[in-house]
């Protein structure tokens, strides 16, 4: 067992290669980690926003397949980290170049930034919501300053310590006993036969974007995974951990978002989710409790983005106290909380697989083709060394990312309207509006993936010079 002064060394590691006597967490430990991070108030939403459209039976086809290629994805980035003990974003400098891997670099920094707003925005009307049911009184800005604080310290604290302590000891457990209390009461709702029965009603989402959807929450947390997978063990123990506890995790949660829509009239939003709990348990005081519970450990989802957004910082200015990083997301992300609202949310998602889909098709590749064990630590950060290349960037990389990207908006371009109006002028109307099985998430990884491997043969190969 680790000592404090063990938890608080490695609370302060960097970026650079973990060393085997700080590898400290074994299978158990990540399938408590992912399991936990796989439970939420988030993942709630997100199931929820399959039906009615969908319908019971076409949204749990769209659950299982989208949680098993998503969470596939996961634990193999988390074997990576694990066989290389550095940090998702530094795994990116052999494939990218060391100048090359800022580019995800920021664009991890920026959807954690906005993860963090998102996880302070549920939490805070979730809190609310229960003052309100108390005491008759509104405090969300109160409830937005106290999970900015709360998380924060749990991001200065670190992953081993946050993972055996507070998640293994109380918070993992709390969650589970609250979410199959939920499930029981769901269950037991009348007239849920009849609702699981209806079709679907049509409109948002297809049946290939429900499957972004769900690819979405994993893909979220993959440009991260290492940051804590570099603390483990084995490649085994991270994999298996990361793949059982997720996968779990997320079936599970996103079906009970489904069951909330359909077995208690709940909608789509925190509020409405929250709305929905107290509604299946009575409005009681158990609801209350389930809501409480859920909005403690939801605490854990933000310290993982703000931690990460600090690691991934430091990849592009490695000088950085990591301290001050940390503090410095906690705070943006509050102020970006103030401003959020559901809509944004939902695009937020789908941009995200955009981005990082292909992203990791390219990584995928290059593992495969060889670069298991070879990567060269010494050489991570030599200027001019093994990994430069062309000025630091690897442009033979930047093309199949570009790629994958452009093949996932070409079948379901999204977000902003201007982008939308654009993309459909220049392509003509979306695949997926064509075929509404299709989805961005798969097709943008294997184009990425397959120009990776054929045309990048020499993506991080030898580090000459392109």
């Amino acid at each position: 067992m680790r000592n404090i002064a063990d938890e608080i060394s490695t609370a302060a590691w960097g970026i650079e290669p973990v060393p085997s006597d700080k590898r400290a967490l074994g299978a158990f430990d990540f399938a408590v980690l992912w399991g936990d991070l796989g439970i939420g108030i988030l993942v709630l939403v997100v199931g929820a926003l399959l039906v009615p459209g969908l319908g019971f039976a076409s949204a749990m086809i769209a659950i299982v397949i989208g949680s098993i290629i998503g969470v596939a994805l996961l634990a193999l980035g988390s074997a990576a980290g694990a066989r290389h003990g550095v940090p998702t974003m530094v795994l990116f400098r052999p494939s990218l170049g060391i100048r090359g891997s800022w580019f995800p670099s920021v664009l991890n920094v920026v959807q954690l930034v906005g993860w963090t707003a998102v996880e302070f925005w549920a939490m805070s009307f979730v809190a609310d919501l229960i003052t309100k049911e108390v005491f008759d009184l509104s405090a969300r800005w109160l409830w937005l300053s106290i999970a900015s604080v709360s998380c924060t310290a749990l991001a200065l604290w670190g992953p081993v310590g946050v993972t055996r302590v507070w998640m293994e000891r109380f918070g993992a457990w709390v969650v589970v006993a609250i979410s199959a209390a939920v499930t029981v009461l769901l269950l037991t709702q009348d007239g849920l036969q009849d609702a699981l029965a209806a079709p679907g009603v049509g409109g948002f989402p297809t049946f290939g974007i429900a499957i972004d959807l769900v690819i979405a929450m994993p893909i979220s947390w993959l440009p991260l995974v290492a940051d804590y997978s570099r603390f483990a063990r084995s490649e085994k123990a991270a994999f298996t951990g990361t793949m059982i506890g997720y996968l779990i995790a997320n079936i599970w949660l996103y079906t009970l978002g489904v069951l909330l829509i359909l077995g208690a009239g709940a909608s789509a939003s925190p509020e409405g989710i929250a709305v929905g709990i107290l509604a299946v348990a009575g409005g009681s005081v158990a609801g209350i409790a389930f809501l409480a519970g859920l909005l403690v450990v939801e605490t854990d989802e933000a310290f993982a983005d703000i931690y990460s957004g600090a690691i991934s910082l430091r990849n592009v200015f490695p000088r950085v106290s990591q301290p001050v990083a940390i503090v410095g997301i906690g705070v943006l992300g509050t102020v970006l909380a103030a401003a959020f609202t559901m809509e944004l949310y939902e695009s937020f998602l789908l941009w995200i697989g955009s981005v990082f889909i292909p992203l990791f098709g390219i990584l995928a590749a290059d593992q495969l083709r060889g670069r298991r064990a070879r990567i060269d630590a010494t050489e991570l950060d030599k200027r001019g060394g093994k990994y430069w290349y062309t000025g630091g960037v690897n442009l033979r990389a930047i093309a199949p990312w570009a790629a994958g990207f452009i093949v996932y908006h070409w079948i379901t371009p999204t977000a902003l309207g201007w982008w939308t109006d654009l993309v459909t002028e220049v392509v003509g109307t979306p695949l997926s509006a064509r075929y509404s099985w299709l989805g961005g998430s798969v097709p943008a990884f294997l184009v990425a993936f397959v120009l990776a491997w054929v045309v990048g043969r020499r993506i991080s190969s030898e580090g000459r010079t392109d």
